[in-house]
């Protein structure tokens, strides 16, 4: 099994040490010499990220060579007992049968991925055997996700006293809305599940079946307020005044996280979703906030920091349809990059009606639009939450790395006519990062 745990090139143990942030790599252990049954592989790392790198190989091997994890088995489970933080550490077992382990995996073993997402353990399968690690609040959590899921095949299931725990919200949905909530083969609710990580199904006692189902949500608290608004937009879709009947304006003071609401007016709408809700998305990554709209209502949910910076985009956002917007203190902002472009690069920069900022903001998920300074002076900001860094693909750095390269193919086509030679990083008329400023 080593060339099959090594893969092709030693693609798959570097695949599982990406994954798991951990350092692998088969070695001799002590002077006893090699063993011509077995190779000894070495990880790495933190204990949580050599559990699941572990599991993960473990998972493999069993595949190649069943019945190889009950040899070993009991020095895998205690191993690594307590040794976390917590100091509760461990790792719990379940034994499926055959049709059971195939609805645990689920389709590319999306079942598995949402379980661990979902209850903050790691949760892998080893043949038959289901292994949760984790701390013992995890482990709970991920046995209990698990019993629902099965329980799910006889009937309804209903989680008594869900209103006492902290890792559950339950939303209602109206009858003729759960058909669309879920989707064709529920296909639509797998996707919030997917985007979120979150465990969700609808719960009812037998005996009631009313005009309303109850939707629960398992998970962290912020997924679970990811998924609960993209439930509601997709209710709101279909059933208008469902969630926004009588709803205001809200802003909280909360440096923790709350949920804060902008109302549109019905042509800002359109604006501020984008085609396919592309701006929503955008300013969503660059805020760094959840940022979801329910009918006309822009519910914004994060930290203090993380709603004040989605709402300040969404008002830029709106303003720029007026005309120029004045953006001023912005060295004081920890959130943004200025570049100020060479007069004959600006078009070519932007690109006809914006287009090419609309491409460097996908590419990098950052916000990106010309604002005048206090001087009246235009420039470019940048704005994300992440900085970036020199090689990574996303963050300010990343789409100023991109603007600096158009603006050097623009001077070398143009052959610095008109531009004077100046490049955008020089100090007089460069790139000025609010990180520099603070």
């Amino acid at each position: 099994a080593v060339g099959f745990v090594t893969g092709r090139a030693g693609n798959f143990l570097r695949s599982i040490e990406e994954q798991w942030k951990t350092l692998m790599f088969f070695c001799d252990v002590g002077s006893g010499g090699r063993n011509k049954d077995y190779e000894k592989l070495a990880i790495f790392g933190t204990v949580r990220g050599r559990r699941g790198a572990e599991l993960l190989v473990l998972s493999a091997v069993e595949t190649k060579v069943p019945g190889y994890f009950d040899r070993f088995r009991d020095e895998v489970i205690p191993r690594d007992k307590g040794k976390d933080e917590s100091g509760t550490w461990g790792t719990d077992t379940m034994t499926f049968q055959d049709d059971e382990l195939s609805y645990a995996l689920g389709k590319q073993g999306g079942t598995r991925k949402k379980l661990e997402k979902s209850s903050g353990a790691i949760v892998q399968y080893v043949g038959h055997n289901a292994l949760f690690s984790g701390t013992r609040t995890q482990r709970k959590r991920a046995r209990e996700y698990m019993k629902w899921l099965f329980e799910q095949l006889e009937g309804p299931v209903y989680v008594d006293g869900w209103q006492e725990r902290d890792d559950c919200t339950v939303i209602e949905v109206p009858a003729d809305c759960i058909g669309y909530v879920t989707g064709a083969r529920r296909a639509a609710l797998g996707g919030i599940e997917e985007d979120w990580g979150v465990l969700m199904f609808f719960m009812n006692r037998r005996s009631e079946r009313g005009r309303a189902e109850e939707l629960i949500i398992c998970g962290p608290q912020r997924a679970r307020r990811g998924a609960e608004l993209k439930v509601m937009s997709s209710v709101e879709t279909k059933s208008p005044g469902t969630f926004t009947r009588g709803v205001r304006e809200k802003t909280s003071s909360e440096k923790g996280f709350d949920t804060d609401r902008m109302i549109f007016k019905d042509d800002e709408l359109s604006y501020a979703l984008g085609k396919e809700g592309s701006t929503r998305k955008k300013l969503e990554g660059a805020a760094g906030a959840i940022l979801q709209y329910v009918g006309h209502v822009a519910f914004i949910a994060g930290t203090l920091k993380q709603r004040k910076r989605a709402k300040e985009y969404v008002s830029w956002l709106l303003a720029q349809r007026r005309g120029s917007v004045t953006i001023t203190n912005v060295s004081s902002r920890d959130d943004s990059t200025e570049m100020h472009i060479p007069e004959n690069c600006k078009g070519w920069v932007t690109g006809n009606r914006g287009s090419e900022l609309r491409r460097m903001e996908t590419e990098t998920g950052t916000y990106m639009f010309m604002a005048l300074d206090e001087r009246g002076e235009e420039r470019l900001i940048i704005f994300c939450h992440d900085a970036g860094s020199k090689s990574a693909p996303k963050g300010r750095m990343a789409a100023e790395r991109l603007v600096n390269e158009m603006i050097q193919e623009k001077l070398r086509d143009d052959g610095g006519r008109g531009g004077g030679g100046r490049d955008s990083r020089s100090p007089s008329r460069g790139r000025r990062d609010s990180r520099d400023r603070r």
